[in-house]
């Protein structure tokens, strides 16, 4: 494979008679206007994704169980092990995946999964569980297509905080669409298809314009490195080379995959649990203060142009996360901060240390390394056995029976990786300070 740079696309070569495509100018324009056109639509698309995938948890499935099983957690497990098993697709199919194919993939994997909520609201219950099982299957190939037009840029840390945003403003926005259909007499069985109507038009428009974004130029390229599709050899090579240093980071994103999963699938019981039941609200409400905090922290990362010291940086920012979500949960239980203040602010904490193995992490760790791949392998990899971490806490928790409120599990969930978590991030920065010391 060669790894010689990609050149854009000329501009004469975008030309139609007697005027020049939206891409074209898009090449054109100022850099400000570049970034904002990629952030939004690429937010766009991801945050529509949202609304086919977790309304149905704004639900409760209450007096159901199937197999011993609360309904409620048969279903999230069945969607999570969709989604898991998506991600281990993903590692071969994202590191192959060619930029023309991008958008039409996007397409074809969000109406698959709008489907599947169909067939999930006419078949008899509780066989319609299989159908959140294959929800899952497509919608986890979605982060990876959409990241691909933002990755390797100078700016990609600025717009891919914004993306990043999208999973933490959407999950809250998608609970109340769910939850206001509900409230206004929409079967818990017929509401998930519905919301995803409201997503559809959306989604489709957005992936549209994302995908006139232009390729990177050879100034992206020169500081960022080419980004290619790796092959069989070149993932082999890159594992070779650098798997043992993954392996803390792995065990890193896999708790904080927990926490996410868990505070995203039974946000509608924490907050049931401190006083807002019939509060549709309540979910856009304090994601949206979630993705402000975190854009602020994060959203100027791509003004460290150095990028070994960027890469670095980022395990400060992870260890920080963890440090605000313990520290929250713990004066939360000193009764020095109310039950919103410490989940937004435990929220907060969580994603401030998830966001960045999603979008800098990984790309500044490519250019620091010189390594021509693509983020979406190593995101896929990461992906993979968080979501498998999820389904296996999942079924513990089903079938080994200890007494417990939700905001006892979700204490001890932030203490426990919090601990863990801080130890696993500085092992995985020493042993890739030693691989560019080797190296440079």
């Amino acid at each position: 494979m060669s790894s010689s740079p990609a050149t854009p696309t000329p501009i004469s070569a975008a030309v139609l008679p007697g005027r020049l495509t939206l891409k074209a100018r898009l090449q054109r324009s100022p850099a400000w206007v570049f970034v904002l056109f990629v952030s939004l639509t690429s937010f766009t698309v991801y945050a529509s994704m949202y609304g086919f995938r977790k309304p149905f948890t704004a639900g409760s499935y209450e007096g159901v169980r199937f197999l011993g099983i609360s309904y409620k957690v048969v279903l999230v497990i069945a969607q999570v092990l969709g989604y898991c098993l998506s991600k281990f697709y993903g590692i071969r199919f994202i590191a192959g995946m060619r930029p023309e194919r991008r958008a039409g993939f996007i397409v074809g994997l969000i109406a698959t999964g709008w489907l599947s909520l169909l067939l999930f609201a006419l078949v008899p219950v509780p066989y319609n569980f299989i159908f959140m099982f294959v929800n899952g299957l497509p919608l986890g190939m979605v982060w990876g297509l959409v990241f691909s037009y933002v990755e390797g840029r100078r700016v990609t840390e600025l717009m891919g905080a914004v993306l990043a945003t999208s999973f933490v403003f959407a999950s809250g926005l998608a609970k109340t669409v769910g939850k206001s259909l509900l409230l206004h007499g929409i079967s818990e069985f017929w509401m998930p298809f519905i919301a995803g109507a409201v997503f559809i038009g959306p989604a489709l428009l957005s992936t549209w314009l994302l995908n006139q974004t232009p390729p990177p130029t050879p100034e992206d390229i020169a500081q960022r490195t080419v980004r290619l599709p790796m092959g069989k050899d070149q993932r082999r090579d890159f594992l070779r080379k650098f798997g043992a240093a993954l392996i803390p980071v792995v065990s890193a994103y896999v708790m904080l995959t927990i926490l996410r999963d868990f505070t995203e699938d039974f946000a509608n019981e924490l907050w049931t649990e401190t006083g807002f039941k019939n509060n549709a609200d309540v979910f856009a409400g304090t994601s949206t203060i979630v993705s402000l905090i975190v854009l602020a922290v994060i959203g100027g990362f791509f003004l460290i142009r150095n990028n070994y010291r960027a890469f670095q940086l980022n395990n400060v920012v992870i260890i920080g996360g963890f440090l605000l979500a313990a520290g929250s949960t713990a004066a939360f239980h000193l009764h020095l901060i109310s039950p919103v203040i410490w989940i937004v602010t435990a929220s907060a904490g969580l994603y401030l240390g998830y966001v960045p193995y999603n979008c800098f992490y990984f790309e500044r760790m490519l250019a620091a390394y010189r390594v021509p791949g693509n983020v979406g392998f190593l995101i896929y990899i990461a992906d993979a056995f968080g979501y498998l971490g999820t389904v296996v806490v999942l079924l513990v928790k089903e079938f080994v029976h200890v007494r417990y409120n939700w905001v006892d599990f979700f204490t001890g969930m932030f203490y426990i990786s919090a601990f863990a978590g801080i130890l696993v991030v500085v092992w995985g920065a020493v042993l890739f300070a030693k691989i560019y010391r080797i190296n440079n």
